[in-house]
């Protein structure tokens, strides 16, 4: 019998997950379309590896197994798998077509919206990924400064002016790797040494989990400002969650261009450029940016009517109130159990994550460990909540009650010293994902 959103006896029978991801890999390399949904992030052997489907909060693997699921699709579902008004204006928008031979009248009246509630969106391009957008947005900083140089502070993407300051940088042109350099969030300083007349753009994630310090973002912009760098918010993971119109309007901070994608549509394909019209003016004929299925009318019906749901039922102030209950009540069990030194419960409340402080040992075993045993309570967990409307309170109080359940093991374990004889599976792989202190720019940078 599969196992359910409960306190199971056993680990969940996995077998058909286990035959395909090993008939996978013998034609796919590697299998998985998304890092962060990929085998690495998840305890092989002890995790599924496919699910076959989703509503509200649940999803069920291709073994019938059932779990309450915190990663939202890696971030697209702020309202929830199958939320009704979106899926009936993708069905009534499939009866009426998907592509057309002309602009569609959804990419204007969608436009129209963002307009409205994005601070900067003066002019507002379309797209289908997060990186399409992240790279247009460099393209077109650099066209309007004249200059070649990026700095950049989070994550952006697959791209080659991205991934050349990274340590997946092979195949990318030595010359290009020459142009990318990163800063540390929350460390004005950081910045301001590697501003130099060649920076075309500064883009950043507003935050990924750490708070930025009291006026950081504030400076951030003033000193792109008076280097005639544009600043460039990388508002994947914060538009539509933090507030309706992203970090932005969170702390009063415009950008001179920002990008967005995964909440706005509830996890259909769909992402956005937004800035000032003199900038994005320069797609009209020097800059180039167009793709095929950038006015594909599914999505941009999805997404007129998921931001129809997140004014209406006034979404962001409710993820904050759920999240705020989350996340306290987790951090009062680990101050309660002794683990404050280990671990705590990070992030704004829409989106936070159970970090592991630096005198935890062997984290990537211990999260591993935890994973199996959230698994095993029917909770699909990679470390973060990230928050959908659908996830109700009693969806809370059963998270915290696995984690009840699941932390005193993990604190025997940890003064036992013996996790990784606990593991039926396979250690977590470390995420690719960082922020500072990695390819920061020399003093003396190239063509500076």
């Amino acid at each position: 019998m599969a196992n359910s959103v409960s306190f199971n006896s056993q680990y969940p029978d996995l077998t058909r997950s286990k035959e395909m991801h090993e008939k996978a890999r013998k034609i796919m390399t590697p299998v998985s379309q998304t890092m962060a949904k990929g085998p690495g992030q998840y305890s092989v052997g002890a995790c599924p590896v496919y699910l076959s489907r989703g509503k509200g909060t649940r999803v069920w693997d291709i073994d019938g197994n059932e779990y309450l699921d915190w990663n939202a699709a890696i971030g697209p579902l702020s309202l929830g798998y199958g939320y009704p008004e979106v899926d009936n204006a993708i069905r009534e928008q499939l009866e009426k077509g998907i592509t057309f031979s002309l602009m569609h009248e959804l990419e204007y009246e969608v436009a129209s919206l963002i307009h409205q509630i994005i601070p900067n969106a003066e002019a507002i391009r379309i797209s289908k990924s997060g990186a399409d957008v992240a790279s247009a947005a460099i393209r077109i900083a650099r066209a309007f400064t004249g200059r070649d140089k990026v700095l950049c502070c989070g994550y952006h993407g697959w791209h080659d002016w991205y991934i050349s300051a990274t340590d997946r940088a092979k195949g990318i042109p030595q010359a290009v790797r020459d142009l990318t350099y990163t800063f540390n969030y929350n460390d004005i300083d950081s910045l301001r040494e590697s501003l130099d007349k060649d920076v075309a753009a500064v883009i950043l994630e507003p935050f990924v989990f750490d708070e930025p310090k009291p006026g950081y973002l504030q400076q951030v912009y003033e000193a792109c400002k008076a280097n005639g760098t544009l600043l460039i918010f990388d508002e994947m993971w914060t538009g539509f969650r933090i507030a309706l119109g992203g970090a932005q309007e969170f702390f009063g901070i415009k950008p001179d261009l920002a990008v967005y994608s995964k909440a706005v549509a509830n996890g259909m394909p769909i992402a956005f450029l937004t800035g000032r019209r003199d900038v994005l003016e320069l797609f009209e004929k020097e800059v180039f940016f167009y793709t095929t299925f950038g006015g594909e009318a599914l999505s941009l019906a999805a997404t007129k009517a998921t931001i129809q749901v997140l004014k209406e039922k006034n979404v962001p102030a409710v993820l904050a109130s759920n999240g705020t209950q989350l996340k306290d009540g987790l951090n009062k069990l680990i101050e309660d159990l002794g683990l404050r030194q280990y671990m705590q419960c990070k992030g704004y409340p829409c989106r936070t994550t159970l970090a592991f402080e630096a005198a935890m040992p062997s984290p990537l075993f211990i999260k591993a460990y935890i994973q199996q045993e959230m698994i095993k309570r029917g909770i699909l967990w990679q470390g973060n909540h990230n928050f959908s409307f659908m996830h109700s309170k009693e969806d809370i109080d059963y998270t915290l009650k696995a984690y009840a359940d699941v932390l005193p093991m993990v604190k025997d374990a940890v003064e036992k010293g013996d996790v990784d004889s606990r593991l039926i599976g396979a250690p977590i792989e470390a995420a690719f994902r960082r922020v500072d202190n990695f390819n920061m720019k020399p003093k003396t940078a190239p063509h500076s």
